[in-house]
């Protein structure tokens, strides 16, 4: 079979000549990009030494300006003299007022106050008798014959059968005997002494008083219990001196721990002279009487300690208002040199008033005038710059000193906000 033959070639063919001829294209591209990539590559390891050093001259010339016209700097420390002015002053603090008067010499003062109260237990130094006689019940008989009734009195002794003495505590009358039956009565009786050797058992009893007359075996007394209630022994007592001491001793702590509460509740700034401190017992009293038979009691009480207080910084302002008043206009007080004593001269703390004795002593100096100097100095040399002081202050200057910056500087700037003026004063 014979072969067709196109003078247009398919649509196939087109497309597939048209995809040779892009791919050959893109591959010469390729080869040229990677050509000028080298030529880059080669550029980028050229070292730029010229361009650097040009940059670099550059960087020193401006940084040369810079420093020639900003960083000089004249720093000049001048010592004035200073003198010692003292003043003497009698002043008034009064809790009436409440600011400082310079003209009254008055500052403000003000009461401050603590109250303490508490008890405490104290032991009872005194002694008492503590003996107690032995009491008991007997049975008076009467066989008087013929019979008849029988009176003893208040306080008839009885001896019983073991040699103890027993009183009787009323009068009594003893019943007569009733045909062979002995009257009797039941009564009462109290050992004579103290002591538990009369707590006798059951006993038999006579009336010594009644020996060698017809009535001492007529007339007898029996037990049937054994005495009881004898001793002997001491109590403790408060006496008047106890609860004295006692009181002294409770008060004088409480005002101690008054007083230590109030100076504690003082600030750094707060004043108390000696005798401005009152100090009062509110109140005191004992839990028992004097004699009480105890072994302790307790002491209570109350107390109060008030004080006239002023301030060290009202204090310091009227003796710098003081002090400034006095100066002339050219003179100035030099901070933190104002040195005062005081001590009180009469102190009532009744209507809250003290006056105080104040010595006042500062140093003072000359004005220097930093603003001045700085506009007479410019472009000076260090020892121009020193006569420039000397001649305007004359004696009211003990020290200067002149420092220029950088090194090479041998002369104040024209920029006078780089002239530094400092006054010393150590």
């Amino acid at each position: 079979m014979s072969k067709k033959i196109y003078d247009i070639l398919p649509p196939k063919l087109v497309h597939k000549v048209e995809n040779t001829l892009k791919n050959l294209g893109g591959a010469a591209k390729k080869k040229k990009s990677r050509h000028r990539a080298v030529q880059n590559q080669y550029k980028e390891k050229h070292f730029p030494l010229k361009e650097i050093l040009v940059g670099g001259l550059i960087i020193v010339f401006l940084l040369g300006i810079y420093f020639y016209n900003n960083l000089q700097k004249s720093d000049i420390q001048i010592w004035p003299k200073l003198d010692t002015l003292t003043l003497q002053e009698k002043i008034i603090a009064d809790k009436m007022v409440d600011t400082v008067d310079l003209s009254k010499k008055i500052i403000p003062a003000q009461y401050r106050e603590q109250i303490q109260d508490s008890w405490q237990e104290f032991p009872a130094t005194g002694s008492v008798s503590n003996d107690k006689k032995a009491l008991g019940t007997i049975k008076i008989y009467n066989k008087i014959n013929p019979s008849t009734p029988f009176t003893l009195k208040t306080g008839t002794h009885f001896l019983s059968n073991s040699g103890k003495y027993f009183v009787t505590l009323e009068k009594i009358t003893i019943p007569a005997a009733q045909k062979k039956a002995p009257g009797s009565v039941e009564v009462k009786i109290q050992a004579k002494e103290a002591g538990d050797n009369y707590n006798i058992g059951p006993s038999k009893f006579s009336v010594p008083k009644l020996s060698g007359t017809t009535y001492y075996y007529s007339i007898w007394a029996e037990s049937d219990e054994a005495m009881a209630g004898g001793y002997t022994g001491t109590l403790k007592k408060v006496t008047k001196d106890d609860i004295l001491q006692a009181k002294e001793a409770l008060t004088k702590s409480l005002l101690t721990k008054a007083e230590d509460a109030l100076k504690s509740s003082l600030s750094l700034d707060d004043i108390i002279l000696d005798g401005a401190i009152s100090k009062e017992v509110i109140d005191v009293s004992s839990d028992v009487k004097p004699d009480s038979t105890v072994d302790k009691f307790i002491e209570s009480a109350k107390v109060s300690v008030s004080a006239l207080v002023f301030k060290k910084q009202d204090l310091e302002k009227f003796a710098k208002d003081n002090i400034l008043s006095q100066l002339s206009e050219n003179k100035s007080l030099l901070e933190n040199s104002l040195n005062l004593t005081y001590d009180p001269d009469s102190i009532d703390l009744e209507n809250g008033k003290e006056e105080i004795n104040l010595q006042i002593s500062a140093k003072t100096y000359y004005n220097i005038d930093n603003n001045n100097l700085v506009d007479l100095v410019s472009r000076k040399s260090a020892r121009e710059i020193e006569e420039v002081v000397y001649e305007k202050y004359e004696d009211k200057i003990s020290l200067i000193k002149v420092n220029f910056w950088p090194f090479w500087v041998h002369k104040a700037p024209v920029n006078k906000n780089r002239i530094i003026v400092n006054l010393n004063f150590e």
